[in-house]
Parts: structure tokens; sequence; C-alpha cells
């Protein structure tokens, strides 16, 4: 199982960005456990500089943009 965080205030892009990693995950047949993190001292600690960011295993890889479904499944593979 990969464990999946979304880094962002809450707002429309960061639900979004969930419902993609979620989705495309299911497709995969792909585990995931995903978890929002909106706590803003969180955030800085992952280095995260902009959002809607995602990271998985604790390392960030993404930031900045809603990642589109096959930039998902690039991440979780």
């Amino acid at each position: 199982m990969k464990n999946v965080n979304v880094y962002g205030s809450g707002c429309k892009n960061c639900t979004n960005t969930i419902e993609i990693i979620e989705k495309t995950a299911k497709a995969l047949n792909i585990e995931v456990m995903v978890e929002k993190i909106t706590d803003l001292q969180a955030m800085m600690e992952a280095g995260v500089m902009s959002t809607p960011a995602v990271s998985i295993d604790g390392q960030l890889v993404h930031a900045g943009s809603v990642p589109d479904a096959e930039e998902v499944a690039r991440l979780l593979s």
C-alpha cells in the first residue's frame, strides 16, 4: 500500500487532486491510503512551497497544480 499525502488549504484543486489519485489508483489496482494535510507547519516540514502538493511514501513528487490522471499513474507506478 502506498501512503499518499495531499497538501493544501482544502480548496477545490486539493479536492480534485484527491479524487484523481483515488480514481487512478483504483483503475490501476494499486492500494493507496490518501491523507489530506491542511496544517501549515506540516506543509513547511514537508518542503511544500505551492499547493496542491502530493507526496508518496514520504517523498514530495508534485506541487503547484492538479496532476492529471496520466501523471498520477506514472507517480504511483
